[in-house]
Order: structure tokens, then C-alpha cells, then sequence
């Protein structure tokens, strides 16, 4: 059980640190699309990136220390939720041409769930 944990908290990890890196610092396609037509605030956006790498770096983390990656798990699961909803709000999902970029907070949100739980069950 720990090495689907391992494998899916790694997979994690790496895509929060991937998106949470532009949103952080500001630079790049995403923070401006988030800004622009989508209405967030700068502080709002760095905010999110900022979280996206707080749990990257807590997924690390629950590698050594189970419960510490449950929670990063669990919380960076909350806030694909909110990216799913945002999506939905925007009318991406009914868009051709962004729905492929708006799936894939909806496809993190299953892996969330199944780290926090494989992160879970191996304690």
C-alpha cells in the first residue's frame, strides 16, 4: 500500500509544484487568465500558488511522516474542488475549446482523494 501512496503523492507533488510555481511568483499564461476574464485578485492567485506549494511540499513530507501527507492530501483536494468550481462558474466545461484544461483539477481531485487514502490505509 505505501508504494501506491508513494507513487501517487510523488505524482502530486510535482503537479502542485508545477502549477503553483507561476501563481506564486505571478509570471506566466495561468496567473493573467486567473486575473483577467477570471476575475481573481493578485493576492487571491499568489494565495493559491502559494498553497499549491505548501502541499507539494507536505505530500514530500507524508512520505516520511503519514499523517502530515494526509492532511496535504486532503487540503490540496479542497482546493482542486474550488478550481472545479471556478471552471464550472466560468463555463468551461461547456467550452470546446478550454474544456481539456478544465478537467484536469477534476482528475487531481480523484488522485487526491486516493493519496490521502492509500496515505491513510499504509499508517
Amino acid at each position: 500500500m505505501f508504494i501506491s501512496a508513494a507513487v501517487l503523492s510523488m505524482v502530486l507533488a510535482v503537479v502542485a509544484l508545477a502549477a503553483g510555481l507561476p501563481k506564486a511568483l505571478l509570471k506566466g499564461s495561468i496567473p493573467t487568465q486567473l486575473q483577467t476574464p477570471g476575475g481573481l485578485s493578485a493576492p487571491l492567485v499568489r494565495l493559491i500558488g502559494l498553497a499549491e506549494l505548501g502541499a507539494a511540499a507536505g505530500l514530500l513530507t507524508g512520505l516520511f511522516w503519514q499523517p502530515i501527507g494526509v492532511a496535504a492530501a486532503t487540503g490540496f483536494g479542497l482546493l482542486l474542488v474550488g478550481a472545479v468550481r471556478f471552471h464550472a462558474k466560468a463555463g468551461d466545461y461547456a467550452n470546446p475549446e478550454t474544456r481539456a484544461n478544465a478537467m484536469a483539477p477534476a482528475v487531481l481531485t480523484a488522485v487526491a482523494v486516493a493519496a490521502a487514502t492509500t496515505l491513510a490505509l499504509s499508517a
